[in-house]
């Protein structure tokens, strides 16, 4: 093998390490196991995921640009605590682009999109009668990344995914707060079964509405839970 080679194998493995380091953190952050205002100690994390320090900083980095992680200067990097301020900026910001994603979707997608997103939709209320949360948690992400594809716009479909794991802390931090991941779900999947609706029978307006009235709510929610 030549040294190219080793070095092109050397940075793959690492890469496949830090998205492995990512994918750990992302979940243990969403779901509350890593609670805001947490250390996230280079040390403390390479022994408990046994990863080494380069692709846990990698991650870290990852998940400071998603504002998942703070880096406070001399002090280290945390979990982003869940303020009043944040929670009211990122729900701001999800009712712009979610809204208009499932507006341009309402005119762009395609009848096979449409009929994949009803079929999400089906597939999140089963998983919410089956207590099946992991299951859920895969499903919703699929709905949002089939609802910025089917808005036909680039951008809408490198961000919406991004905010995803924004949009599913607080889902837990809400599920959590209640006891009652179940009400929860049913919540969003009433949102789910509006929109795609609204975009089955290209309702661009409708579609929209529905997704910045759902988000309106969650943050309504959000403020009675700080």
């Amino acid at each position: 093998m030549s040294q190219a080679q080793v070095s092109e194998a050397g940075h793959s493995a690492s890469v496949s390490l830090a998205e492995k380091a990512y994918q750990i953190l992302v979940r243990k952050i969403t779901r509350l196991e890593l609670a805001p205002g947490a250390l996230l100690a280079e040390k403390v994390l390479m022994a408990d995921l046994g990863i080494g320090r380069t692709p846990i900083r990698e991650a870290l980095q990852r998940l400071a640009i998603e504002g998942l992680v703070s880096h406070l200067p001399n002090r280290g990097m945390f979990v982003a605590e869940v303020s009043a301020t944040s929670v009211q900026q990122i729900y701001e910001f999800r009712g712009l682009i979610e809204g208009f994603t499932a507006k341009l979707a309402a005119t762009r997608g395609s009848e096979k999109e449409i009929a994949e997103l009803y079929r999400l939709h089906s597939q999140l209320a089963q998983a919410t009668a089956e207590n099946d949360i992991d299951h859920y948690v895969s499903l919703d992400y699929r709905f949002h990344q089939l609802l910025a594809r089917a808005s036909r716009n680039s951008y809408l479909e490198e961000v919406v995914p991004r905010i995803f794991n924004q949009h599913l802390r607080l889902w837990f931090y809400i599920a959590k707060k209640t006891g009652d991941w179940h009400g929860t779900a049913h919540a969003h999947d009433e949102m789910t079964d509006s929109v795609v609706n609204a975009i089955s029978r290209r309702q661009p307006e409708a579609a929209e509405a529905a997704m910045k009235d759902y988000i309106s709510r969650r943050h309504r929610d959000m403020k009675d839970l700080l």
